[in-house]
């Protein structure tokens, strides 16, 4: 069992990183729509998910504790804790049980040991895409109305554009 853990942390300590800091080239190989990268990236991200899945309860124990009074954070904690390992632990199993399947990707958790149900920051491909600018233009408005209440007269008023970004 010490040979285990040592053999662990020695493979955390080789990613360069800690697991629960940021976002893995194994994300976003396992998001690939290439067969051969994406076959590699979910067999890393399910081990990685598999594996790790206890950090969950660590963290949420840790932030909850902090957050709130001591035992109810404590509890709270635990319980999201729990929670998120549990579904960490399932993603795992389904990515190592599926890798195989063409375009399949998995049902990725978020890569935050902080909160796993939130949206994942994206890939750095998704982050670098320019925004779409959408324009509308209008012509001359040809109606306004009259105080007297009689029929509306023609007016000209010049095009207007507006553009916004999404």
């Amino acid at each position: 069992m010490k040979r285990m853990t040592w053999l662990f942390t020695g493979v955390l300590l080789l990613l360069g990183q800690p697991v629960w800091a940021a976002r893995m080239p194994v994300h976003d190989a396992a998001e690939s729509q290439e067969y051969g990268r994406k076959f590699g990236g979910m067999i890393g991200r399910g081990a990685l998910n598999a594996l790790t899945c206890f950090v969950d309860v660590l963290v949420n124990v840790v932030n909850e504790t902090k957050a709130g009074p001591p035992v109810v954070g404590t509890l709270t904690g635990v319980a999201k804790g729990a929670g998120c390992g549990v579904l960490r632990l399932g993603s795992g199993a389904i990515d190592l049980v599926t890798f195989w399947v063409p375009g399949f990707n998995g049902f990725p958790v978020s890569d935050s040991y902080d909160n796993c149900l939130a949206t994942t920051s994206g890939s750095a491909a998704e982050m670098e895409q320019p925004q779409p600018t959408y324009t509308q233009t209008s012509g001359p408005i040809a109606v306004s109305t009259s105080p007297s209440g009689a029929s509306p007269a023609p007016a000209e008023q010049p095009a207007t554009t507006r553009t916004w970004k999404k």
